[in-house]
């Protein structure tokens, strides 16, 4: 077993899957900064002072200023700012994620390939594109280029 556990750690895509959760670990602390420190305080600015680390429902029927002092005093919460917090978390790592996909299989995966054929004007067959004569109808296609038409 020992055997086999080290065949699959030695190979790339353990090694790949683990600097994928390391990064994705340190990506969603950025994130979370981004919403909690830059997000959200404007966003509870423009509605009215609103905290939303501090929205919360004590279930236990007691008013509780903070979310802190609820937690503290052991009162069962139901806690719907930092449900909003984790959401707007989620639709910001989706959507970058959404951005790096779209442009790595843009530019990197995707990239066009130049064809290697060309269509024979007279018989409009593929062919190879340096040929000069085209192996099915044997029209010489460098009399095309002289004349004008293109290949």
């Amino acid at each position: 077993m020992f055997k086999d556990f080290k065949a699959f750690i030695s190979k790339g895509n353990a090694l790949g899957m683990a600097i994928g959760i390391v990064i994705g670990a340190a990506f969603t602390s950025i994130v979370n900064s981004l919403v909690n420190d830059i997000i959200m305080p404007p966003l509870g600015l423009l509605i009215g002072n609103v905290d939303f680390t501090n929205l919360f429902i004590s279930l236990n029927g007691t008013h509780y200023d903070t979310l802190k002092a609820a937690q503290a005093a052991g009162a069962p919460t139901m806690n719907y700012g930092l449900f909003i917090n984790n959401v707007i978390s989620f639709l910001i790592i989706a959507f970058s994620v959404f951005l790096i996909i779209k442009v790595v299989t843009k530019y990197i995966l995707l990239e066009p390939k130049k064809p290697v054929t060309k269509e024979c004007p007279y018989c409009f067959s593929a062919i190879p594109e340096k040929a000069s004569k085209c192996p099915q109808c044997t029209s010489d296609l460098n009399q095309n280029e002289e004349s004008g038409l293109s290949v």
